[in-house]
């Protein structure tokens, strides 16, 4: 029976060592990796040159695919929104759908939380394109200061924030 096929993989997955972990730490590595989760970061109406997945795209060849047109159409206008990082520099959390305020105007959070390895509180955003350096966050009514930075805010364990790294 399948149940009982799964529950001894559990078994021997726990037994080799491995330890369960949920979604909230799915979530906090996910979004030190920089990696965007279907439904916050990117979905059905979001263009993937604003959802920081330009990279995915096969824009530069022959190859066509459903949507390339449309797709060189809004690189063609100007793409108007950048896909970032944010670093908290004040005490809180950030969380999804609070509003980032640049001179550029204003941006979204699309998905934030607190870091264990970074031990400070990030989130990645969807903020006019050319926004860069300090910006605000509006937290319960309250404007935080925020870096915007380079993705991804961690590789292989080690903060991507320092002079090793290639965000700042």
């Amino acid at each position: 029976m399948l149940s009982e096929q799964i529950a001894d993989l559990w078994n021997r997955l726990l037994a080799a060592g491995i330890a369960p972990c949920g979604l909230g730490a799915r979530d906090t590595l996910r979004l030190e990796a920089g990696m965007n989760l279907y439904g916050a970061d990117m979905d059905e109406t979001t263009s993937p040159l604003v959802s920081g997945l330009g990279w995915t795209l096969a824009m530069k060849d022959e190859r066509e695919f459903i949507g390339k047109a449309a797709l060189q159409q809004e690189l063609a206008a100007g793409v108007q929104q950048s896909f970032v990082g944010l670093l908290l520099l004040d005490k809180g959390v950030l969380r999804n759908h609070l509003t980032v305020i640049t001179a550029q105007g204003n941006g979204e959070i699309t998905s934030g939380s607190y870091s264990p390895t970074l031990q400070q509180s990030i989130a990645m955003a969807r903020v006019p394109a050319g926004a860069a350096g300090q910006v605000e966050v509006e937290v319960r009514n309250r404007l935080l200061k925020a870096e915007i930075v380079k993705l991804p805010f961690v590789r292989e364990g080690k903060s991507m924030l320092t002079d090793g790294g290639n965000n700042k």
